[in-house]
């Protein structure tokens, strides 16, 4: 009788352990969508990005990624945005995706210019970067690394 209400007792003491950390990392885990005015971006590629991931300036979180669609005039990515409204971004903006690193998830990144005209809501970012992909920068490396190291060929013997 004593050994099972020892064991119950631990059982609650661990579940109760278990409800503060899930409790600790909803609150924690910045996962709620952020209301603001919606602008646009355009990319060649968007290499994974998903319909509510981050948009980011400096490493804070500013937004949300709405929606995706492809143009078919172009065959580009328009992503759509919701900035928050407080924050006001200048028209030469650069917007492009990122990882949050090697197996994270992947954001949009803002890197406001030095416009004084902003953005007005429902309009679009200026120049945007394109994603390169980890499989596609290992290519580039091998790549240079075989052609950059290679002795020219030697002229045949007579």
């Amino acid at each position: 009788m004593g050994r099972n209400l020892i064991e119950t007792i631990m059982g609650a003491v661990v579940l109760a352990v278990a409800g503060f950390f899930l409790v600790f990392a909803y609150t924690h885990a910045n996962i709620k969508k952020i209301e603001g005015y919606e602008v646009s971006a355009t990319f060649a590629s968007v290499g994974g990005l998903d319909t509510g991931a981050d948009v980011k300036i400096n490493g804070i979180k500013i937004g949300t990624v709405l929606s995706q669609n492809l143009d078919p005039n172009t065959y580009d990515a328009v992503v759509k945005l919701s900035v928050a409204h407080g924050i006001k971004l200048p028209d030469d903006t650069v917007a492009s995706v990122s990882s949050e690193g090697l197996l994270g998830g992947k954001f949009v990144k803002l890197t406001p210019g030095k416009s004084q005209t902003m953005i007005a809501a429902g309009g679009a970012l200026g120049p945007s970067k394109n994603f390169k992909s980890i499989e596609e920068m290992v290519g580039q490396l091998i790549f240079l690394a075989t052609t950059d190291n290679q002795p020219p060929a030697a002229a045949p013997k007579p």
